[in-house]
């Protein structure tokens, strides 16, 4: 029987590295997958022992220098578990040779996420290029969709990659990868409204915890968040709402206005956001006033009534600091004016 304990290598030149396409076997739970060198542990090895023997038998190569990254835990329905020690290395003797397992091919590093990966391998593959110290991650999946996620003990937030009409396309990433390569992604937007005596209407906006990864400290919708992988917009609406105002609502309580797509590409605490977005888009009336709200102080600053002419005149003249679409507030106005409501 097999060991459970496993490594896998990232062999490096040129700004390449050295990757195996597996279209040999035919009963393999790599078939048809890109991934670097490696095998499982032979009695009595360690993992550098595992390491060096696979290369050797796989590439013909001698390693001279590698680093031990991290620990990968590999799960997947109908096979056993696996624990796999990821390594790259950057130096090697001698000559290349053909692989029984597959085809080897030196890959530019920019291009190996383009290559058809387990969706894991992207976690994992940035981290090594951001340099994280060694790390432990859980990658766990069913019918090879990415369930779960796992970095050090914390779960990683998975969202579904979406069609322009909102449906999911089947492809499930982590979100860090999602903003990095402006993959559309569903969020639900719930604007909360109240009327005013003059027969105006104000909208609850918060301000976004000045320690969040994109536009810190910007005003925004009253409650927004991502659609988490497997869920829906208007229970993840709901949702949102308890969580970041404290607001006890029912799916029933929103008024949907319609899907509104945006994308906004910018820098945060240099690395590119890219944000695209399908979002359903939701009104809840509230008189609530804000010191009676309870707030997730790491996702929200504070929230402020502001009338939509104000919060118009404050993105006109750019005294307002926001992450908010105009043409998503014309939304909003243009339900109101059609329902015989004065904006």
């Amino acid at each position: 029987m097999k060991s459970c304990l496993t490594t896998l290598c990232y062999i490096e030149k040129d700004d390449c590295y050295l990757m195996l396409h597996r279209i040999v076997k035919k009963n393999d739970v790599n078939k048809d997958k890109w991934i670097g060198i490696g095998g499982h542990f032979e009695h009595g090895e360690s993992p550098e022992e595992c390491l060096l023997r696979e290369a050797a038998e796989e590439t013909g190569l001698i390693l001279t220098s590698y680093r031990f990254r991290g620990i990968v835990t590999f799960i997947a329905d109908d096979y056993p578990p696996e624990y796999m020690c990821l390594f790259t290395a950057d130096a090697f003797e001698g000559e290349m040779i053909s692989c029984d397992e597959g085809v080897l091919e030196w890959v530019p590093k920019r291009d190996v996420e383009q290559l058809n990966l387990w969706e894991g391998d992207h976690i994992f593959l940035n981290l090594m290029r951001e340099e994280r110290p060694f790390f432990s991650l859980k990658l766990s999946y069913e019918n090879n969709v990415m369930k779960e996620a796992v970095l050090d003990g914390q779960a990683m937030e998975l969202i579904d990659i979406r069609n322009p009409d909102g449906t999911v396309t089947g492809r499930v990433r982590e979100r860090t990868l999602v903003h990095r390569d402006g993959d559309l992604h569903g969020t639900s937007h719930v604007w909360i409204y109240r009327k005013r005596a003059d027969q105006t209407f104000d909208l609850l906006l918060q301000k976004r915890a000045a320690g969040k990864d994109a536009f810190p400290g910007c005003y925004d919708i009253s409650s927004a968040g991502h659609i988490p992988a497997g869920d829906e917009y208007a229970r993840s609406a709901v949702r949102e709402l308890g969580e970041e105002l404290g607001i006890d609502a029912d799916i029933k309580d929103l008024h949907f206005l319609g899907m509104y797509e945006s994308w906004a590409e910018r820098e945060f605490y240099g690395r590119p956001f890219r944000n695209h977005e399908i979002s359903a888009v939701y009104l809840l009336e509230s008189d609530l006033e804000p010191d009676r709200l309870s707030l997730q102080e790491e996702e929200v600053e504070q929230v402020v009534w502001m009338n939509i002419r104000d919060i118009r005149r404050g993105i006109e003249d750019h005294t307002l600091e926001h992450c908010i679409f105009t043409d998503e507030l014309d939304m909003l106005e243009k339900y109101l004016n059609s329902s015989g409501r004065k904006a």
